[in-house]
C-alpha cells in the first residue's frame, strides 16, 4: 500500500469514524429527552441503522468490511479502558457487599433465570419453524444462558450516570454481575462444544480465570512497591499510558484463550489499590469514555447481519415476559434471602435485568455456531433490548416510590400539630 492509499484509506475511516460518532451523540440526546440510560440509546440506535448501512449502496460504501473491522477495534479498545475505570471504581467504592448477601443475589439471579430459558426452549423445542438442527443439549443450554446473563458494561454505564457506584445497591449488582457472567462463558463454551460434538473448552476457560485471577494478585502486590509508586507520583501520564497497555494485552490474552475481554479489563482495575491510583486510572476511563459510544453502535450495526424472514411474535413476546420474571425475580429473591431489605432488593432485582450488550455477544456467539435459528435470535435481541430499556424508567419509578413514602411520615407529623 502506497502512501496515496493509505491516506485514502484513513481519511475513509475517519469519515466513518465521524459518523458513527455522529449516530452515538444523537442516540445519547434522544436518550435524555426520553430518560433512558444512554447506552441503551445508542445500542437501539446502531440496531435501527444496521439495515439501512448493510442492505444499501450508500452504507456498504461507508462502512466496508475492512473499514467495519477497524470501527470495531476502536470500538473494543473504549470498552476495554472504559471497564478498567468501572472495576477500580468498584474496588474503591465505600460500601462493601458482604459475602452472604453476594452469594444468595448471585444464586437468585443465576439459578431462576436458567430455570427460565429451560422453559423457553421447551417452546423452542416443540416449535419446528423456530427449533433448527442445532443439538438439543446445546440448545437449551445456550437458550437459559442467554436469559441468565447480565451486561456488565451497559449495567456499568447505568450506574455511573445515575451515581449509583458508591452505594449498597450498585456494588451488590456489579459484583453479582462480574460472577454471573463468568458461569454464563463457562456455559456458553459448554453449548458451543456440544453443538460442535464435544465437550468443549469449559475446563480450560475455567483455568485461564483461575490463572488471570493469580496475575491479578500479583499485580495488585507489584503496583504497591516503593519504586512503582515513586513512578507513578512523576509521571502520572506515562503511568495511565501503562495502564490502559496493561488493560488491553491482558483483554487481549483473555480474548485469546476464548474468553471475553471483559474479564482482562476487570482483572486489570481490580488490581489496582483505591490509594493514590484514582487520578491515573480517572485519565484511562476519559479515554475509553470517548471511544466506548463506537463499540455499541458498530455492534448495533453488525447484529443483523443476515435475514430474519417473518416476525415470531410468540417467541418475542414469552422471551421478554420469561426474561423479566426470571432475572427481576430471581435477582430480588436472592437479594432478599441475603438480607437485603425488600426495596433494596428489588432494585438489584431490576439492575441485574440489564442484559444489552453482554446478551448481544452471546448471542452472536451462538447464531454464529448454528445454535440460534434466526427468528429465536431475533426474538432473543428484542428481549435483550427491552429488559434493558426497562431499568432506567423502572428505576425512576422506584426512586418516586420511595421518596413518597419517606415523605409521608414528615406529614403525618406535621398534620399533628
Amino acid at each position: 500500500m502506497n502512501a496515496v492509499e493509505f491516506a485514502a484509506r484513513a481519511g475513509h475511516v475517519a469519515l466513518a469514524l465521524a459518523a458513527v460518532l455522529l449516530v452515538a451523540f444523537v442516540g445519547r440526546a434522544v436518550g435524555r429527552l426520553t430518560r433512558q440510560p444512554t447506552v441503551v440509546a445508542e445500542i437501539a440506535f446502531g440496531l435501527a441503522i444496521g439495515p439501512l448501512l448493510l442492505f444499501s449502496g450508500a452504507g456498504r460504501a461507508l462502512l466496508p468490511g475492512e473499514v467495519t473491522e477497524v470501527l470495531r477495534s476502536i470500538g473494543h479498545v473504549g470498552l476495554v479502558l472504559f471497564l478498567v475505570g468501572v472495576a477500580h471504581e468498584l474496588r474503591s467504592t465505600k460500601a462493601p457487599a458482604r459475602g452472604r448477601l453476594i452469594g444468595w443475589t448471585t444464586v437468585g439471579a443465576l439459578s431462576v433465570p436458567l430455570l427460565a430459558g429451560c422453559a423457553f426452549a421447551l417452546m423452542v423445542l416443540a416449535d419446528p419453524a423456530l427449533r433448527g438442527t442445532a443439538p438439543e443439549g446445546a440448545l437449551v443450554l445456550l437458550l437459559a444462558v442467554s436469559l441468565s446473563v447480565t451486561a456488565v458494561p451497559v449495567l456499568a454505564r447505568i450506574l455511573e450516570e445515575r451515581q449509583l457506584f458508591d452505594t449498597p445497591v450498585g456494588k451488590l449488582s456489579m459484583s453479582v454481575a462480574m460472577i454471573i457472567d463468568v458461569f454464563a462463558w463457562l456455559l456458553l463454551a459448554l453449548a458451543i462444544g456440544l453443538a460442535a460434538g464435544g465437550s468443549g473448552g469449559v475446563p480450560r476457560i475455567a483455568s485461564v480465570v483461575c490463572v488471570g485471577l493469580l496475575v491479578m494478585f500479583c499485580l495488585a502486590s507489584l503496583v504497591r512497591t516503593a519504586p512503582v509508586v515513586a513512578f507513578r507520583q512523576r509521571f502520572p501520564v506515562a503511568t495511565a499510558v501503562l495502564v490502559g497497555l496493561a488493560g488491553l494485552a491482558s483483554s487481549w490474552a483473555f480474548q485469546e484463550q476464548g474468553v471475553t475481554e471483559i474479564f482482562g479489563a476487570l482483572l486489570v482495575g481490580l488490581a489496582l489499590p483505591p490509594d493514590g491510583w484514582h487520578d491515573v486510572v480517572r485519565r484511562v476511563t476519559r479515554v475509553g469514555r470517548l471511544l466506548v459510544p463506537v463499540f455499541f453502535v458498530v455492534t448495533g450495526i453488525t447484529v443483523f447481519a443476515g435475514q430474519f424472514g417473518a416476525t415470531p411474535w410468540l417467541a418475542i413476546v414469552l422471551a421478554t415476559a420469561l426474561g423479566i420474571v426470571g432475572k427481576m425475580g430471581g435477582g430480588w429473591l436472592g437479594a432478599w434471602l441475603g438480607g437485603s431489605p425488600a426495596p433494596e432488593a428489588l432494585r438489584v432485582g431490576v439492575l441485574l435485568n440489564t442484559r444489552g450488550l453482554t446478551e448481544l455477544v452471546v448471542l452472536q456467539a451462538g447464531y454464529s455456531a448454528g445454535i440460534l435459528t434466526p427468528p429465536v435470535f431475533l426474538a432473543l435481541v428484542v428481549m435483550a433490548l427491552v429488559t434493558t430499556a426497562m431499568t432506567g424508567p423502572c428505576l425512576g419509578l422506584l426512586e418516586r416510590r420511595a421518596g413518597r413514602r419517606s415523605k409521608a411520615p414528615a406529614l403525618a407529623e406535621e398534620g399533628s400539630r
